[in-house]
């Protein structure tokens, strides 16, 4: 297994590897040390952010990064806003959120351009399930309270008549501990990513009552491009340190770049052991069925952030759609400039 200390050139990842650069003349940093928090960095969520680490692009471009882990993007979200990162690879939808709370956070390159994310119902505790007004007064199990996972089971619920306050949710992360949960019967559904929920159901754990693993599964339940995780911070940040923020996403467009050809053992090869959950075999089909969610050139497309608005405004009184400015909430200035550099 690859990780920093024993990796030593992209060739020894396969023939769909591209060999780390030199650190080219760039803009200034104002700084190079940064912290990024991520929600479950072990999800295939947060794939480009690993792949970009263990290859050592951040390096490349001259930054060292710090990764923090926590439980869900509203933990990792909090340590971003509270200010003990500078950056947080999360999901887009917080930059609305926050501006409804009238707080500026822009999202800078993006990940993903589907949330990866299913809803399904135990078959153990919920055999025979027949339709969402069943979950009321049920468990269902999210990354973390507040998170991506939250809000599309929030979605999922409104769908279909029910309340968030209708239900009670279970923060059990992304990685064994989900599976422990919902195989105990702790939880009676789970809103999560994979491989987390292909791993669930290809054991017949778990009926899939909703996915948004495939860009076309995204459109039936959104109606429309989603985007999905992407590296945000405050507009003051992003104001205050353009040239870190423009190495940043040249490196995560360096990853997203190399994720296009990688096969399924140069993914093998890249990501940490523990994330493959004990199971080889199972999380390359996750990867396989993810695969297209992943974002190709970090440019958030045009008609996504309307998307998000319309589907968060749906079930969250609280977020008013013609309060919010989304031109505000992410730029495409710096993906673009890296997707020139690196003709992703």
């Amino acid at each position: 297994m690859l990780n920093r200390r024993t990796f030593t050139s992209a060739a020894a990842l396969g023939a769909a590897s591209i060999a780390v650069p030199r650190v080219v003349a760039q803009a200034k940093l104002e700084k190079t040390r940064v912290s990024i928090a991520v929600g479950g960095k072990a999800a295939f969520y947060y794939l480009p952010l690993t792949i970009t680490e263990q290859l050592g692009y951040f390096k490349a471009e001259g930054l060292d990064v710090e990764i923090s882990d926590f439980a869900g993007g509203a933990r990792a979200l909090q340590a971003v806003v509270g200010g003990s990162a500078d950056v947080c690879s999360g999901a887009y939808e917080h930059t609305i959120n926050l501006q409804a709370k009238n707080q500026m956070f822009q999202a800078f390159v993006l990940q993903g351009r589907a949330p990866q994310i299913a809803v399904g119902v135990s078959t153990k505790n919920m055999a025979g399930y027949k339709g969402i007004a069943e979950l009321k007064g049920r468990k269902i199990g999210v990354s973390a309270p507040g998170s991506s996972t939250n809000m599309v089971a929030n979605l999922v619920l409104s769908r279909g008549g029910l309340k968030a306050s209708d239900v009670s949710f279970i923060g059990v992360g992304v990685a064994a501990g989900a599976l422990t949960a919902l195989r105990s019967g702790q939880i009676d559904a789970i809103s999560n990513t994979d491989p987390v929920m292909t791993m669930l159901e290809q054991k017949g754990d778990v009926q899939i009552i909703s996915d948004t693993r495939t860009l076309k599964g995204t459109q039936d339940v959104f109606g429309g491009l989603m985007p999905a995780a992407c590296l945000y911070a405050s507009s003051d940040f992003i104001q205050k340190n353009p040239g870190t923020c423009q190495a940043l996403a040249n490196a995560i467009v360096h990853g997203l770049k190399w994720l296009q050809t990688a096969g399924p053992s140069d993914i093998i090869k890249t990501v940490p052991e523990t994330y493959l959950l004990g199971d080889r075999a199972l999380y390359l089909a996750s990867f396989d069925k993810v695969r297209e969610s992943i974002a190709i050139d970090g440019l958030v497309p045009a008609e996504g952030p309307k998307t998000a608005l319309t589907a968060i405004a749906s079930f969250d009184p609280s977020v008013k759609a013609d309060k919010i400015d989304l031109s505000k909430t992410y730029t495409n200035d710096f993906a673009r400039r890296a997707k020139e550099r690196f003709k992703a």
